[in-house]
């Protein structure tokens, strides 16, 4: 069994470090378990909510949405697409003509193998975010937005992202490319986007493209959740 956890919102607060407690425990359970990470973040940016202990406990790190994948702190491969000049011309329109009325700078994120983009931009505070997170569960822009640039270049694709952004890349470059990596081996995944839309959903759709069956699929709402769960599991295997 090999367990996939996103990390932003799943193993540690949304853009925040991970519990100290919780990180103990985790770094414990990588030491008893196949595990894989996966994210839309870079390699940095995950180091800096885990911390680099916990980072290279897990066996596997898919950063970018699995288009970097490190072992043991070694990079194993990566893709070189970082989006297209139409692309870029694309999303500052929507950064234009956005409803939103506050931006915070850097809008537009260029990453291994993918693009993401965020009308209030990521220098946003905490509160900033939440501000815009609500506003978008009422509004659903991003889920707009992620429609109208799939339906205008439909070479790409386009998925939530966290809270305040969309992941963009193109076709078959999301979270379900890593299961191509698998052996034959059964998966539980714990994510927070488990939802049609959201960057973690891309999994559940590739595991039913493939007929991968005897998975588990765990929609966290917190890295509390994700915390109990392992709990669980721990319990279950003393016992």
């Amino acid at each position: 069994m090999i367990y996939i956890f996103d990390i932003d919102g799943t193993l540690t607060p949304s853009r925040n470090i991970i519990d100290k407690k919780f990180k103990e425990d985790f770094i414990n359970f990588c030491k008893h378990h196949k595990v894989w990470l996966v994210t839309g973040s870079d390699k940095d940016k995950s180091i800096e909510q885990l911390g680099e202990d916990a980072w290279l406990a897990a066996d596997r790190a898919y950063q970018c949405c699995g288009n970097q994948l490190w072992e043991g702190g070694d990079l194993v491969r990566q893709t070189e697409w970082s989006g297209p000049e139409y692309l870029d011309i694309m999303l500052k329109m929507f950064l234009d003509k956005s409803n939103y009325p506050h931006r915070y700078g850097n809008h537009i994120e260029k990453r291994i193998g993918m693009v993401n983009f965020s009308v209030v931009g990521r220098k946003c505070t905490q509160e900033q975010r939440n501000d815009y997170f609500a506003w978008d569960k009422i509004n659903k822009e991003r889920e707009a937005l992620a429609k109208e640039l799939v339906e205008r270049f439909p070479w790409l694709d386009a998925t939530i992202g966290g809270e305040i952004s969309i992941d963009i890349y193109e076709k078959g470059a999301d979270k379900g490319q890593i299961l191509d990596d698998l052996n034959g081996e059964k998966f539980t995944f714990f994510g927070d986007n488990l939802i049609p839309g959201g960057n973690d959903y891309a999994i559940q759709e590739a595991a039913i493209e493939k007929k991968l069956k005897g998975n588990k699929f765990h929609h966290v709402k917190s890295w509390k959740d994700t915390r109990n769960l392992l709990y669980s599991i721990m319990t279950e295997v003393i016992i």
